[in-house]
């Protein structure tokens, strides 16, 4: 079953075009992963997902459901993120007592064992808590809710190394016991490349790739050898990324992951050094604006 689906999904604040065009859609019981740079429109995707803003253009469903004011999705959907606000009058105690009378799904055990593993006070508030605090209470009460969309937006914010890594085995011990919809942005791949089935990869409010972690893992490799024999072996091939060392007269090139096994083997023999390209760096160059990255500013006619 398809939780959520976009057709052509368009939305503008002013003349801006922050969301272009957008069509996708995520499986139900699913973590996708949402990466993208600072300011690609994760947030804004995000925000129209879970029905806060309303779509300039195109199709949205949620559960079948326009998302926009939608009693149905607000009650089986959550967004954590930074921006998240109690009223001050509320103890952090009290804001569970809040969720779980909003919440159908809501696990009052859970949340009290990580209120506890935490060393979170019941009678502390959340609008004094520190940006790391505040995050990870956050987080406890996007675990405990279990609704069947959970959206963490860059949930880690302020957290120290240690609390992140519970953070994320939390996440996926809670996933494998009771499995939902969740989608989890950051533009940080590597730290939660682990946990994800799906990626979709966001650049200036576009889909620039969605497909399955494992299938991104294998997307690119890259080839580093003499620069005419490198030259001669890519020429057509779909180049991402290249470096040159002038000096020791190599080339790197990364590209799409198309030559056949006997080329690669090829290569090896004749000294080119072969090599898989993380998921992380396969974000990178698809977002690079240049495919030679910051070594084009030291290039003295690249911005001519």
């Amino acid at each position: 079953m398809i939780a959520v689906s976009c057709q052509e999904l368009t939305k503008y604040f002013g003349k801006n075009r922050i969301l272009n065009e957008m069509s996708f859609s995520i499986q139900e019981n699913t973590i996708t992963g949402i990466i993208g740079r600072n300011g690609a429109g994760k947030t804004s995707l995000l925000k129209t997902i879970a029905g806060y803003w309303r779509s300039s253009a195109g199709e949205i469903k949620v559960f079948g459901h326009d998302p926009f004011n939608s009693l149905e999705v607000s009650a089986n959907c959550i967004m954590i993120d930074d921006g998240m606000y109690f009223q001050e009058t509320l103890g952090l105690w009290d804001i569970f007592e809040w969720a779980e009378a909003f919440y159908p799904n809501w696990d009052q055990g859970l949340a009290e064992r990580l209120f506890a593993y935490f060393q979170f006070q019941r009678y502390w508030a959340h609008h004094n808590l520190s940006k790391g605090n505040k995050s990870t209470f956050n987080m406890i009460v996007g675990l405990a809710s279990r609704c069947a969309l959970t959206i963490f937006d860059e949930p880690t914010i302020g957290m120290d190394a240690s609390v992140r890594a519970d953070f994320y085995r939390a996440l996926l011990k809670d996933y494998l016991a009771h499995p939902r919809t969740i989608l989890l942005s950051s533009h940080h791949l590597e730290e939660v490349e682990h946990l994800l089935e799906d990626v979709m990869l966001i650049d200036q409010g576009t889909c620039k790739l969605h497909m399955p972690i494992d299938e991104l893992q294998m997307y690119a490799i890259s080839i580093e050898g003499p620069a005419d024999l490198i030259r001669e072996w890519t020429d057509g091939c779909e180049t991402m990324h290249e470096q040159k060392n002038e000096l020791e007269r190599l080339h790197r090139i990364v590209l799409r992951n198309t030559i056949s096994g006997e080329a690669l083997e090829a290569l090896n023999s004749k000294g080119v050094e072969v090599a898989k390209v993380s998921a992380a760096d396969v974000c990178i160059y698809s977002t690079n604006a240049r495919k030679g990255g910051i070594d084009d500013v030291f290039t003295d006619d690249a911005f001519k």
